[in-house]
């Protein structure tokens, strides 16, 4: 067989000749540096390859040796905690071999293969075994339990399996029909993983951000996307969640972002405390990063890596949030990559198949009935933030998520400017999970918070309409039950769903606390409402005092909370006279 040679090269693309057997989305070693590259396109004698490292310096002739594989990821005990770039290789194996910057045709492994786990086996020889069943588990130091599966489409009788330590690729037992079993297991990244079957959300992803766990819930399993422009603060609603939602594993995407941003991501996390186990964030997290200086083209697989992470936890039956910063990145990948194919461009210059490929990595989102014994539901809920130039919400990466997602977090520059973070406008976002997520809060939390929504929601509604009269006649020409309405609706902005992620006390809100600051603030606007309607002038109503107490409840640490509640409510009923008590 005459070898590939290369024949061209453009930018992140390189073309070589012959290479006429050569599959689709097959990797191959690209030069005399061997440089990942992938097959994107085959005609005739000629494959395209992109590249996922800097090119610069290939020469035409250099050999290209296919691997008849496609990208895969290494899936196995030792993955949390751990940092990857687009193409699945650890940065900290990366930088302890080249130092601080990734040496061009570097190949890393995943997984550490000289690390030894002790592994438990569950299953016995003689048992049959199926896809998805669980042999045994892992108990890593983080104190994570891993359960060691049957990888998909395989299965049968177990003819060996023992309890011992291990590395991830030695082998833990046999089946009958010769497969061999190990720790861990490889797994095509552009390929989902199937399931039993996908189930609808049944309770909502608790974020720790009021506005989000109030207004515009979404279940696990759901997808979100979060559209805003420069300064609209994006990462840092990406980085909260991930820090401080309910979730067993997070898979933190970092996909074009500055590397600055990133750099703080790795400084911070390994200090920060997951609030309800109390270990280290970065117990539970894989981060998987690819800056705005690394190629382009690892950048299109970065989120492919990202989601493959995400099924694999859930098929152990965990709920796993995927936060990707940002979509418009990747999307921006997609467009270089297209036109350096001169394929036929779409809308503002992306592929015609952009909207077809959101849909697709989308969809493998969900909550499921995985496969295995014993059975178990995961899910992995998706939520992907997207960077429209100006902030333009029409342009092609937003509508196309926008079709297929269930939630919209849209942010606001406006609001931003106005130091109202998160900057969520609750005018444009939506959810489609409010009726299965408040059903939960009612039951679990208290039976008033799907009312309290809709006076929250309804209240910030009529601010807008009577602020715009405002800025006609001056506030003070308003009736004192409007202006009453201003007051209380710029609290609920200010305290109840505003929330400051640099402040300890509040960048984290369980539901008890979000629910205490709506409660105090309708009780505020019922009684002052009753106040007025039995004749008591707007003057002796001292508002000011009751926001003022709601603040220092917004910014209550766990052990000072409940006294700052009773402090609230008594402020409340000293600010109106004759009020109902809260």
């Amino acid at each position: 067989m005459i070898q590939p040679r290369i024949v061209r090269v453009h930018g992140a693309l390189a073309e070589a000749r012959p290479a006429s057997e050569a599959g689709l989305y097959e990797l191959a070693w690209v030069g005399e540096r061997r440089l990942l590259g992938e097959v994107i396109r085959v005609t005739g004698e000629t494959a395209t390859l992109q590249v996922y490292e800097e090119t610069a310096g290939l020469a035409l002739g250099e050999p290209v040796e296919p691997t008849h594989q496609p990208l895969t990821l290494e899936l196995g005990p030792g993955l949390l905690g751990s940092v990857l770039d687009g193409a699945g290789r650890p940065l900290e194996g990366v930088a302890a071999r080249a130092g601080s910057y990734i040496a061009p045709g570097i190949q890393v492994p995943t997984l550490d293969p000289a690390r030894t786990w002790s592994f438990e086996a569950h299953a016995e020889s003689g048992t049959v075994v199926s896809q998805g069943d669980v042999l045994g588990t892992v108990n890593e130091p983080s104190g994570f339990c891993h359960r060691v599966l049957v990888p998909p489409g395989r299965g049968g009788r177990v003819a060996t399996l023992r309890s011992g330590t291990f590395t991830v690729w030695q082998e833990i037992g046999r089946l009958d029909d010769g497969t061999l079993l190990t720790l861990a297991q490889r797994w095509p990244v552009r390929v989902p993983r199937p399931v039993v079957e996908r189930q609808p959300g049944q309770r909502p992803f608790l974020t720790g951000q009021r506005v989000f766990d109030l207004l515009f819930p979404v279940v696990e399993g759901g997808t979100v996307a979060v559209p805003g422009g420069f300064g609209t603060g994006k990462t840092v609603i990406e980085q909260s969640l991930a820090k401080f939602a309910e979730a067993d594993v997070v898979v933190y995407v970092g996909c074009g972002e500055r590397g600055n941003e990133m750099a703080e991501v790795l400084d911070e996390f390994p200090r920060l405390q997951d609030p309800r186990s109390g270990r280290p964030v970065m117990d539970r997290t894989v981060l998987v990063v690819n800056t705005s200086n690394m190629p382009v083209a690892a950048r299109e697989g970065s989120v492919y890596v990202g989601m493959t992470l995400a099924e694999y936890f859930r098929d152990m039956g965990l709920r796993v949030a995927i936060m990707a910063d940002s979509l418009s990145r990747w999307a921006e990948a997609l467009r270089e990559i297209g036109s350096r194919l001169q394929e036929m461009p779409g809308e503002e210059g992306y592929p015609t198949y952009l909207g077809n490929r959101l849909a697709k990595l989308y969809e493998r989102a969900g909550r499921a009935r995985v496969l295995g014994r014993p059975e178990r539901d995961g899910a992995v809920t998706f939520i992907s933030a997207i960077s429209p130039p100006g902030g333009d919400f029409s342009e092609p990466v937003t509508q196309a998520s926008l079709r297929v997602t269930g939630t919209l977090w849209a942010l606001d520059a406006s609001l931003a400017h106005q130091r109202q973070f998160p900057a969520v406008s609750w005018e444009s976002s939506y959810t489609a999970h409010a009726s299965v997520a408040t059903r939960w809060f009612d039951r679990e939390i208290d039976p008033t918070w799907s009312g309290l929504r809709l006076v929250m929601l309804g209240l910030l509604q009529r601010e807008r309409e009577l602020r715009d009269v405002a800025e006609l006649v001056g506030p003070e020409a308003l009736e004192a039950r409007d202006r009453l309405v201003l007051e209380v609706a710029r609290i609920v902005r200010e305290t109840v769903i505003g929330q400051s992620a640099y402040e300890p006390g509040d960048a984290y809100s369980p539901p008890e606390k979000t629910w205490q600051l709506a409660r105090l603030a309708d009780a505020l606007l019922r009684a002052a409402q009753a106040s007025l309607d039995r004749g008591t002038p707007w003057e002796h109503l001292d508002i000011p005092r009751a926001r003022r107490a709601l603040a220092a409840l917004r910014t209550a640490g766990p052990t000072e909370f409940q006294e700052r509640v009773e402090a609230a409510a008594n402020a409340i009923r000293d600010a109106v006279p004759q009020g109902s008590a809260p």
